[in-house]
């Protein structure tokens, strides 16, 4: 093997034990995206995307010089194996043919792998900034719900001050209601006594009004009785004389 192919062999056992690293179940998305946003990865964000696709570009072109070789020792295959003058050029050219088809093979699973590993990272910053996400919404939703408890608490408490307020009030219109009844019966005796008093005063003053006329005219009758004395006792006076 070259050492191109060697490179290419050593860099697709690391992207397989990179995503096999990605793949362990114990290591959280979070995790991941606390390394992945280290400094030192936005300092050489550029130059990552730089090697990525210069990267690609490379495994492309490797894989089509493997392409090509693999047709090129297929045919040459054929042709020398029905060529007798050169028994060893066979085995030779499959030799070439199986390094081909090696090549080819480690060239595209280093192409595949690659992309999935950058798709992999992608993947897991997402989940993680969803998680997150996910973590913060949760929070934010237990807080409501705090929130919302402590508002159905206090709710709670004033229509029980509300509840008690309007018990006693209706205690005290209650009491107010009672001791007005108290006052009106009150009053409607009093009112009792004093209209007895005033028909006993409207009765003593009827009582003396015909007393009054009774000595009016009695008054009078003896005041006619005098009157006539009077005359009797002139009249035999003038006599006498």
């Amino acid at each position: 093997m070259t050492l191109q192919w060697a490179a290419v062999a050593t860099f697709l056992y690391a992207e397989i034990g990179l995503i096999l690293i990605f793949c362990l179940p114990f290591i959280p998305p979070q995790r991941w995206r606390k390394i992945f946003s280290f400094n030192v990865w936005g300092k050489i964000a550029t130059f990552w995307n730089k090697a990525f696709l210069t990267i690609i570009v490379l495994l492309i072109v490797l894989f089509l010089d493997a392409v090509r070789e693999v047709r090129k020792y297929s045919s040459t295959s054929s042709i020398e194996k029905s060529s007798p003058s050169r028994p060893g050029a066979h085995e030779h050219t499959q030799m070439k043919l199986f390094r081909s088809q090696r090549n080819l093979y480690i060239s595209g699973f280093s192409l595949f792998f690659w992309l999935v590993l950058r798709r992999l990272v992608t993947l897991i910053t997402q989940l993680a900034k969803e998680l997150s996400n996910k973590g913060v919404l949760e929070t934010q939703a237990e807080k409501t719900n705090v929130a919302a408890k402590n508002f159905m608490k206090e709710n709670e408490k004033l229509k029980r001050l509300l509840k008690s307020y309007n018990m006693e009030e209706d205690h005290i219109l209650e009491a107010e209601n009672k001791k007005l009844v108290e006052d009106q019966e009150k009053l409607k005796t009093e009112l009792k006594k004093t209209s007895d008093a005033l028909s006993k005063v409207q009765n003593d003053m009827m009582t003396m009004k015909m007393q009054s006329e009774r000595l009016s005219k009695e008054y009078d009758r003896l005041l006619q009785e005098h009157l006539e004395l009077q005359d009797r006792s002139w009249k035999g006076n003038k006599k006498g004389l």
